[in-house]
């Protein structure tokens, strides 16, 4: 057995020990799930086990990310009726390739410890070339290892370096946001003291960029909050290990630290929910009061006595701050504490619907507006 399926096999038991429920058929589950009135969700699609990043290219066609089960999709709705009728694995047995971007026919995938590039990969779904190696240089660590991977407006691919644990006090390149070029060179370290961050995105109207991050475990079920972070500049220290939420030092490493030495969070999440993937709407289908509104899905809790999370929370921005936050799509958390699903990473499609991954299930959602405007 290969290490990535040993390891996926692993955490499939780890959830099944954690109150974890299998609905009986989608519909079942679909019937579970609340959104605001005039909305629908439906299975874009399944059959992607451990499906997380999301990535749009050409033609519709949707690449899938996975963590320990060591895939690479590719989703397509070729007679566009709102559901794919294909599936393809394009690549198999990476290590734990959980960031997926596309850009100008290339689709690039972030394993633990490189990026790969794969050209032209829209025209050979059936016979994926060979992968091209872009960088190799990140630590090969479990822990926090796994990478979300995005295009900035500048071109470039952003990416992260988890901790290698829950708290320490680790060397760089460890604990930090990073950039590159696509061809694998200009490597910079833009921020550091971030714990875990597995979705980014910038703001429209800005183009300023904000990241999740999720804080460190066993201070308790209600402590540190987990974050919502700006990044403005080169150099940025966001406070872990010695702070955290901005105002909170670290009981084994914050002696002496003062935490407004480093940037405060935008905004605070309760804590363990676990943000992963956040997008900005910038689309029209969605009511007028949603545009440029963030979307963020908490993954949910796995060491609090009383789960929290497993959600699609909205947070709201004014004066490009933001605000207050609300539930936008509920249900898999159920009031007796089982688990019916896990949301990790969100895509807008060009006509304004939302694709919401599960690694819990291995499903797409698709979430649209029918109502009145």
């Amino acid at each position: 057995m290969t290490q990535t399926k040993t390891l996926f096999l692993t955490l499939l038991l780890c959830n099944i020990g954690l109150g974890f429920a299998q609905p009986e058929s989608h519909q079942d589950l679909l019937n579970k799930l609340q959104v605001p009135e005039g909305f629908k969700i439906s299975v874009f699609a399944d059959k992607l086990p451990n499906a997380r990043s999301l990535a749009l290219g050409d033609n519709g066609i949707v690449f899938v990310g996975t963590g320990a089960a060591g895939n690479v999709y590719a989703v397509e709705d070729a007679n566009h009726d709102g559901i794919a009728d294909k599936n393809t694995t394009i690549a198999s047995d990476l290590y734990m390739p959980n960031g997926v971007a596309y850009k100008d026919g290339t689709l690039y995938v972030a394993e633990i410890n490189r990026i790969l590039r794969f050209d032209e990969i829209s025209k050979n779904l059936d016979h994926p070339p060979n992968p091209v190696v872009v960088y190799d240089k990140f630590p090969s660590d479990k822990h926090h290892g796994w990478k979300y991977l995005r295009f900035g407006p500048d071109g470039k691919l952003y990416t992260a370096i988890g901790a290698p644990c829950n708290i320490c006090q680790p060397d760089k390149p460890y604990a930090s946001l990073v950039r590159l070029k696509p061809d694998g060179t200009g490597f910079e370290i833009i921020a550091t003291g971030i714990r875990n961050t597995v979705g980014f995105d910038w703001q429209p109207e800005t183009n300023a960029l904000f990241f999740n991050e999720n804080g460190r475990d066993y201070l308790g079920d209600d402590l540190p909050p987990e974050e919502l972070n700006q990044w403005s500049k080169v150099g940025e220290h966001f406070g872990y290990p010695y702070c955290h939420a901005g105002e909170l030092p670290d009981p084994q490493f914050g002696a002496g630290k003062n935490c407004k030495e480093f940037v405060a969070p935008v905004w605070k999440y309760k804590a363990h929910v676990a943000p992963l993937g956040l997008r900005f709407y910038r689309g029209k289908q969605f009511p007028t009061g949603y545009k440029n509104q963030l979307l963020v899905a908490q993954h949910g809790s796995w060491n609090r006595s009383k789960p929290d999370g497993y959600r699609i929370a909205l947070v709201r921005f004014e004066q490009n701050k933001p605000v207050s936050e609300e539930v936008l799509i509920d249900g898999w958390l159920t009031q007796d504490g089982n688990v019916l699903g896990r949301p990790v990473d969100i895509l807008e499609l060009p006509e304004g619907s939302l694709l919401i991954s599960d690694d819990q299930l291995g499903l797409i959602y698709k979430l649209e507006y029918k109502g009145k405007k």
